[in-house]
C-alpha cells in the first residue's frame, strides 16, 4: 500500500506522475531525451542502462518496465537478465560494459566514478556524449527508483503487464505513454 493516497489502478512512477502532473511533463520529456532521442548508443543500449540501474537499486518497478521496453528494443528478455546479473559476461559490447560500470559507480555515488573507469570507456570507444549520458541516466533513474520505492507504489507482478507497456512506450515515447490507459 503506498504512503500517501495515490490514484487507483495506476502502477509506479505512472501514479506519482499523475498525483503531481506538473512534474510529469519534465520528468518524461526528460526520460525522452535521454532514452529515445537522437543518439550514437541505441534505444535499447540506454533502456539497459536504465535498467541496470533501476536493478542495482531494487527497485522491482522501474527495472522491469525499463527492462521490457529493453527487450523489446533488443529483442531478447535473456539478454537484459544476463545483464542486470552479470555484465562483464554478457554478450555486449566492450563499450557498454564499460558504460554500465560508469552507471553502476554513479548509483553508488557519484564520486565513485573514477578517472580510469572513463578511461577504460574512453578505450573501448566511449564518446564524451555517452559517457555524459551514462552518468546523468545513472543519476535520473536513481531519482525515479527513490521516488517510486520512497512512496511505496503499486507494483504489478505480472511480467505480461511489462510487455504490454514497453509496447506503448516503444511506439509513443514516455511522455504519451504516461497519459494513455493502463
Amino acid at each position: 500500500m503506498a504512503h500517501i493516497e495515490l490514484p487507483e489502478g495506476l502502477p509506479g512512477i505512472r501514479a506519482l506522475l499523475t498525483y503531481r502532473p506538473e512534474t510529469a511533463r519534465p520528468l518524461n520529456d526528460l526520460v525522452d531525451v535521454l532514452l529515445r532521442g537522437p543518439h550514437s548508443l541505441t534505444p535499447g543500449e540506454r533502456e539497459l542502462i536504465a535498467t541496470y540501474v533501476s536493478a542495482r537499486n531494487e527497485c522491482t518497478y522501474c527495472q522491469s518496465i525499463h527492462g521490457a521496453v529493453a527487450a523489446r528494443q533488443l529483442g531478447s528478455d535473456e539478454l537484459v537478465q544476463q545483464v542486470n546479473c552479470d555484465p562483464e559476461g554478457a554478450p555486449i559490447t566492450d563499450k557498454l560494459k564499460a558504460l554500465l560500470l560508469i552507471a553502476a559507480r554513479t548509483a553508488e555515488s557519484g564520486r565513485r566514478v573514477t578517472a580510469a573507469d572513463v578511461d577504460r570507456a574512453r578505450q573501448a570507444g566511449a564518446t564524451d556524449l555517452e559517457i555524459h549520458d551514462t552518468v546523468l541516466i545513472a543519476a535520473v533513474f536513481c531519482l525515479c527508483n527513490r521516488y517510486v520505492d520512497g512512496l511505496a507504489t503499486w507494483t504489478p507482478p505480472d511480467p505480461e503487464f511489462y510487455r504490454q507497456r514497453a509496447a506503448v512506450i516503444v511506439e509513443n515515447g514516455y511522455t504519451l505513454a504516461t497519459r494513455t490507459a493502463t
